[in-house]
């Protein structure tokens, strides 16, 4: 009888080497959100933020409003520094479990988005999960606010022909889905889609989840409690507009998506890009290895300042615009 045992394989190999550094005090420093009401972890995660203390300028910013479904949605402009003739429009949903997070969170994110693309960035502040409003509100009011930038799109300076929504993580679910409620309600013409690790099913089974639910910053007791905020409805978690995998995809705008590859959310990030593909929607997919999940908000790190270099390249690529970042 042999005594060899297999050693069980190093889910850290292939991280990011300044991820590496930082990992255990990002993974053991994340609240314990799953033990708190939606009010709770707001005020958790807000605790924890850190404005950028000299913001990158921008050519203009304005806070407002947009009407919405329920009332209406806050939004926050970005016009670019510098930028010739009418430029791309980018709706953007931020992350956070569709439960906390904000317009200030994604601030600098938002910013170096208008400056380097260029783009008018109109940043979505949605109603959060569960207190302000379960699914599909979010989805809704991101809907509204890129139908909002469409029907106004010369009167900010962007380009009528170049309108895209985008996100990152289950703001990533919001703007999935807001390209399919655009298709299948012939609303705002979208010309692509900018998908950052997106949430896009409820399977918390994949081999990806498997393998960095635990320790990777984003663990899956806190995916699963995002869910039950927003969709506590288990039957309406197949719904396409709540898990975009589900729905019938052609006709989509070109989609790009953006995936960590020690995330748990990888393998349905890398689903959604395939069945794209499947469905006959142009889909350009980027896969960064050493990538933790909400690694494109990590400033201070190379592999975001590459992640967001690719990001402003695919979307000019996809628009036909000249990117100057």
């Amino acid at each position: 009888m042999s005594n060899h045992h297999e050693a069980a394989p190093d889910v850290t190999a292939g991280l990011d080497p300044e991820i590496a550094d930082i990992i255990e005090a990002l993974d053991s420093g994340f609240p314990a959100v799953h033990t708190m009401t939606g009010e709770q972890a707001r005020a958790a995660i807000r605790s924890r933020f850190v404005p950028v203390a000299q913001p990158e300028a921008v050519g203009a910013m304005d806070d407002t409003t947009v009407p919405g479904p329920a009332g209406v949605v806050p939004v926050r402009i970005y016009r670019p520094r510098t930028a010739e003739g009418p430029v791309p429009t980018l709706v953007f949903a931020h992350g956070g479990g569709w439960v906390f997070c904000d317009l200030d969170s994604h601030d600098e994110l938002c910013r170096d988005l208008a400056n380097r693309i260029p783009a008018v960035v109109i940043s979505v502040h949605y109603r959060r999960a569960s207190e302000e409003g379960a699914w599909p509100a979010a989805a809704e009011d991101v809907y509204a606010a890129t139908c909002w930038a469409a029907d106004h799109v010369s009167t900010l300076g962007g380009d009528p022909g170049a309108i895209m929504v985008g996100g990152d993580s289950a703001g990533g679910n919001l703007a999935a889905v807001t390209a399919v409620m655009a298709r299948d309600r012939g609303g705002a013409e979208l010309a692509g889609q900018l998908l950052l690790y997106p949430v896009i099913a409820a399977d918390f089974d994949t081999d990806s989840y498997r393998r960095f639910g635990e320790g990777f910053y984003n663990p899956r007791r806190a995916l699963q409690w995002y869910w039950d905020q927003y969709v506590p409805d288990i039957s309406d978690r197949e719904h396409p507009y709540a898990s975009p995998l589900q729905a019938d995809l052609a006709g989509l705008p070109p989609a790009i998506t953006f995936v960590a590859g020690h995330d748990p959310l990888r393998d349905e990030g890398l689903a959604y890009a395939e069945a794209l593909r499947a469905a006959g929607v142009s889909s350009v997919t980027r896969v960064f290895d050493g990538g933790v999940h909400g690694f494109m908000t990590m400033r201070a790190l190379d592999i975001c300042r590459r992640a967001r270099a690719q990001a402003c390249v695919d979307v000019a690529t996809v628009l036909g615009h000249k990117v100057t970042g």
